[in-house]
């Protein structure tokens, strides 16, 4: 199924500033659109509207040509969202921030029995590749930032979603983790996804990138 979330007129203030205004967007499957711009030029804020997180703008959000409000559960289930911050808990491992992850958002876990032993084995498969194989049951408080990065990006391999809204995902992870994420997004992109993002990391050369600047 072809995807396309659109912005028409999408305007935004904050402390009495223009972030952006008139701002029309399409972004589709099948491609990573990268949102740029100097630090204040409303990069996280676009990506809070866009991901229904903010409410405070003008325009209008459309999902497959429909308008957002009455589409919103349906364009909820295909959302996943990242967001600056890593957003696990500290007290919890990194198998049990997966399972919290999951269950808030409506996920199933594994239930009980033979069900269960398949939920836990798919979350250890995501953090292994991400590359904390050996660190599922550490707290997560005990974890390097990046390490800690990692284990809120293992939700991209654990939970299938179309549309993917990463804030600054390549914060604080290693060279070969970057290399990583590059090729996850494209194959995600490949597969028929749509992947938004802001970064300061540069990113590979794509037929499938495309860029949009702010400010």
């Amino acid at each position: 199924m072809s995807l396309c979330l659109q912005a028409r007129q999408l305007s935004c203030e904050r402390d009495d500033r223009s972030l952006f205004k008139g701002l029309d967007l399409d972004i589709r499957s099948g491609e990573i659109v990268r949102i740029e711009g100097p630090n204040g030029s409303g990069k996280t804020s676009l990506l809070k509207i866009l991901s229904g997180q903010l409410s405070d703008y003008e325009g209008e959000l459309f999902w497959n040509g429909a308008a957002m409000q009455s589409v919103r559960e349906h364009f909820l289930a295909n959302l996943l969202y990242l967001g600056h911050a890593p957003g696990i808990k500290s007290g919890l491992s990194p198998l049990e921030n997966l399972a919290w992850y999951q269950a808030l958002s409506g996920e199933s876990t594994g239930g009980q029995g033979s069900g269960a032993q398949e939920g836990e084995e798919q979350r250890l498969d995501a953090l292994e590749q991400v590359g904390l194989a050996g660190f599922e049951d550490v707290p997560a408080g005990q974890l390097s930032a990046g390490q800690q990065r990692r284990v809120a990006l293992a939700r991209l391999t654990l939970t299938p979603r179309a549309l993917w809204v990463l804030d600054e995902p390549f914060t604080a992870i290693d060279r070969h983790g970057v290399a990583a994420l590059e090729r996850q997004l494209i194959r995600h992109a490949q597969a028929g996804g749509c992947v938004l993002v802001t970064t300061h990391h540069e990113l590979a050369a794509s037929s499938l990138l495309r860029r949009i600047a702010l400010g």
